[in-house]
């Protein structure tokens, strides 16, 4: 399991009102949440993003509300992967709920810059900045995390 794409970069304590702004929570429907992502604090961002690309923040990324909207709205514009040095512990649970890949590296989150192109294996937690050509090392996940992302989500694993 591996992801690369463009970097979108990201400060810190990037909270849930900017990833996905409240006045678009009546709607369930992931599209539409992903045509607003981050629109709150990157007006370009759902102009830029393309499949496969990479969102790195700093500390205590998707603070705020617990709304599982947030990494649904991420997921949805297409986004392969979150690197942030630290995650609000409600963000990390929703984003592995519905499958969406986070890794928490504070170096790899302080020296990625916007626009890098980056590779991530996340079988062994290894990030690769192929523009700086650096590498970082993540946790891994463990097995049953991999095994609910793989599988697009915890509702979709527990199926079988």
């Amino acid at each position: 399991m591996n992801a690369h794409g463009i970097v979108h970069k990201y400060g810190d304590n990037v909270d849930t009102d900017v990833i996905i702004p409240a006045r678009y929570l009546n709607t369930s429907d992931h599209k539409e949440l992903a045509s607003h992502c981050m629109e709150d604090i990157d007006k370009e961002f759902v102009n830029k993003v393309k499949e496969g690309d990479i969102i790195v923040a700093e500390m205590n990324f998707g603070c705020g509300s617990s709304r599982e909207h947030a990494p649904i709205a991420i997921k949805a514009s297409g986004i392969s992967c979150v690197i942030a040095s630290t995650f609000a512990r409600i963000f990390y649970r929703n984003a592995i709920n519905i499958g969406l890949p986070i890794l928490e590296c504070d170096e790899a989150a302080k020296d990625i810059s916007a626009g890098d192109e980056v590779d991530i294996d996340f079988d062994t937690g290894v990030i690769t900045n192929v523009t700086k050509g650096k590498t970082y090392q993540a946790q891994p996940f463990p097995e049953f995390i991999k095994d609910i992302i793989n599988k697009g989500g915890l509702l979709k694993s527990l199926k079988g």
